[in-house]
């Protein structure tokens, strides 16, 4: 942000591309899974990871410009609508317990992926947190709470949804 010039292999950069690979394989999750309430927590998933790129892409000297041009920061709140999200499939009874096999289904599979580039992701940003490079550390905890929720939306997706209150999702034909 802001026309600063880095290398390539900045951990800066290294961090919102790789929050930029976890937001283009979570979109690939989107397009496999047909079930509610994962699809819609996925987009939402993905607005907040925006906030997170730009965040990241912006350098500690620029964050009041950043915040003063109107740009989101990533909040507590965001990261307590992920641990609601946690705790509705929690309920579910969708839980951590025993391993999984990714690969039962497409969409689990996606997700699975999704959860490991997550994970890649949350170290990178831990990274920049050991080189007091970070300043939000907001950051890493809700990096950290979307990896737990998608390896449950993985899991709720190769149950094939069938849990009370799951709805398949209605995509319109491409000719619509």
């Amino acid at each position: 942000m802001y026309n600063r010039r880095v290398s390539k292999c900045h951990p800066r950069v290294e961090a919102y591309g790789t929050v930029d690979e976890l937001n283009a394989a979570l979109g690939l999750a989107r397009a496999m899974v047909s079930l509610e309430p994962v699809h819609g927590w996925v987009v939402e998933l993905q607005k907040h990871l925006v906030t997170l790129m730009g965040e990241l892409a912006t350098d500690d000297s620029d964050m009041q410009r950043y915040v003063r041009d109107g740009y989101p920061r990533l909040t507590t709140e965001g990261t307590a609508r992920v641990e609601a999200m946690v705790a509705e499939l929690e309920a579910r009874e969708i839980t951590f317990r025993g391993w999984a096999m990714p690969g039962d289904t497409a969409g689990s599979a996606a997700l699975d992926v999704a959860r490991t580039v997550c994970r890649r992701a949350e170290r990178c940003v831990c990274a920049l947190q050991e080189k007091g490079q970070m300043h939000n550390a907001e950051m890493l905890v809700f990096l950290n709470r979307v990896s737990d929720l998608l390896w449950l939306c993985g899991r709720f997706v190769d149950a094939g949804g069938d849990v009370p209150g799951t709805t398949p999702v209605t995509h319109p034909s491409p000719s619509s």
